[in-house]
């Protein structure tokens, strides 16, 4: 028995042995499989992903000169002990903005409620601005912020606007809210996505005075464009009847063609001279426009421009501030008299710099104030005096133009009388001609017929030598017969007639024989009737003779 048993007991033993030969190794490898199940864990525990409606911000030991590592999208591990996460959410914020009187640049006040639609921005620079200013701040706080930087910039943009340009351009004004809120808002890492303004009011109703001055223009202009299609109606029909009027008189004579061609060409001539007179006004209305644009757009440069050098030397002294401080904290862990003689040195630095920003901001103030000044009493002077000028030049254009319009149509009455004339007088030469060629050989038949013709003329001056004779009574004492066998009171009614301008003594005159049917001077003793007769002398009164 005992021989069987020392078998087994020897086996047992060196089982013993290898298994405590193996314990190190198993340990180990046991050790190892810890450490990679560690390592497994960690990572799963430490790597973090970014959803893309969020940013991951990884801060502690990020590098350096820099707070903090964003990230969108994708993953990284976060090193425990030395850095840590956090998340930035997306999500837009939507902004109510209740602004009420807003001063604008003509002074009046306007209420501009609007609903601004913001979000944290993917852009590396914003991402990082976001991470240092909003992190761990809860949404209200956010929209807090955002709202008051808003309402400001809101106010600034309306401050440089007039009424007018609130009202008409809205792409201006929207054009300029969305340049200045996206820079400001861009400082604390936030985007501007979307701007809705919703009404623009003012409590004096100017803007709705605006609208119906807008629509009274309107209406006139409506107005106007009738009153043009009708006359250009009625201009249609009177030339119509012009032509027919024309057409007619040239039928009838050419003097009245004429007169009617000088009409329609002073009627044109003053058209074109008033329509001259409207394209020169509307022309000084433009450039009036573009003067007072081009003003306003050299205020708003100067002041973008001293806004901008105030920012930058702000910028500049916070950096210097920063950079001092960055050294003294540098310098702590050297030596504390050391850290204490640095700590005054960057105070005293961070005073200097302080000093200088001040006098970098009061400067600026004094060129905004300059500016201002400049904006508010010497624009308006210098708009005005440019009106004045403007409107001399158009008024002196128009007296002018309405002076050549005048002298113009002066000419053309006068050419069109004077071609009237020449053809009446043409007209008479043709007659003229045409009854001397009638005439034939008789050379006293033409003048002898114009000489009638112009006899009731004739004859109506020898009514009107007498017909203004206030004769009431004439008492002539007869003698008697002459020796002639004519009585006192036939000469005296032979001389009384005599007296009277004489057709054959001017025919005479003239050299014209008067026609047989005119009869002839009739002679009585030698002595022709529109002679003057020699009278006897009076003999003894035999009787009277009272006429």
């Amino acid at each position: 028995m005992s021989q069987t048993t020392l078998p087994v007991t020897l086996g047992a033993v060196e089982q013993s042995d290898a298994l405590t030969k193996a314990l190190p190794f198993l340990g180990v490898i046991g050790g190892v499989l810890l450490l990679m199940l560690f390592a497994v864990v960690l990572v799963v525990k430490y790597y973090k992903r970014c959803p893309s409606n969020r940013i991951l911000v990884i801060y502690g030991r990020v590098g350096s000169n820099r707070a903090a590592k964003c990230m969108h999208g994708g993953g990284t591990f976060v090193v425990p002990l030395v850095q840590d996460y956090a998340y930035l959410s997306l999500e837009p914020l939507v902004i109510e903005i209740p602004l009420e009187g807003a001063l604008s640049l003509n002074n009046i006040r306007v209420n501009v409620p609007a609903t601004f639609t913001v979000g944290i921005s993917t852009d590396p620079v914003l991402m990082n601005n976001a991470a240092e200013r909003l992190l761990n701040l809860p949404v209200q706080a956010v929209r807090e912020q955002a709202q008051d930087i808003i309402l400001g910039q809101l106010r600034l943009v309306i401050a440089t606007l007039s009424i007018e340009e609130i009202n008409k351009d809205r792409e201006k004004f929207m054009s300029l809210i969305n340049t200045n809120v996206a820079e400001e808002i861009n400082k604390i890492g936030l985007e501007l996505i979307n701007v809705n303004i919703r009404d623009i009011t003012d409590e004096s109703g100017y803007i709705q005075a605006i609208g119906r001055r807008a629509a009274a223009e309107a209406v006139n202009r409506a107005k106007v464009d009738v009153a043009q299609q009708e006359r250009d109606g009625a201009t249609g029909e009177a030339v119509a009847l012009r032509e027919k009027t024309v057409k007619v008189a040239a039928e009838q004579a050419s003097a009245v063609e004429g007169q009617k061609k000088a009409e329609q060409t002073q009627r044109v001539a003053v058209a074109a001279l008033e329509a001259e007179a409207v394209k020169g006004e509307a022309q000084s209305n433009r450039e009036r426009e573009i003067a007072m644009a081009q003003r306003q757009a050299e205020t708003l440069a100067a002041k973008k421009a001293a806004e901008q050098e105030q920012r930058v030397k702000v910028a500049t002294a916070e950096a210097t501030a920063v950079e001092g401080e960055n050294q003294s904290r540098i310098r702590m862990a050297r030596s504390t008299a050391e850290l204490q003689e640095i700590q005054a040195e960057a105070k005293r630095r961070s005073e200097v710099a302080g000093a200088k920003a001040s006098e970098a901001i009061l400067i600026a103030q004094r060129e905004q104030e300059l500016a201002r000044l400049a904006k508010e009493q010497l624009a308006p002077q210098e708009i005005e005096k440019k009106r004045i000028e403007i409107a001399a030049e158009a008024e002196a254009e128009k007296l002018r133009r309405e002076a050549a319009g005048q002298a113009d149509a002066i000419k053309a009455k006068y050419e069109a009388e004077a071609q009237g004339v020449r053809m009446v007088m043409e007209a008479k030469a043709e007659g003229y001609r045409k009854l001397i060629e009638a005439c034939g050989t008789d050379s006293q038949v033409g003048p002898t017929l114009l000489l009638i013709e112009q006899l009731p003329k004739l004859v109506a001056e020898q009514v009107k030598a007498v017909q203004n004779l206030k004769i009431d009574k004439i008492t002539v004492w007869d003698t008697g017969t002459n020796g002639d066998g004519r009585n006192a009171t036939s000469d005296f009614l032979a001389g009384m007639v005599n007296s009277l301008p004489r057709l054959h003594e001017l025919a005479r005159q003239a050299g014209i024989e008067l026609p047989p049917a005119l009869g002839k001077l009739a002679s009585r003793q030698g002595v022709h009737l529109d002679e003057q007769p020699t009278r006897p002398a009076p003999a003894t009164p035999g009787g009277n003779s009272t006429a």
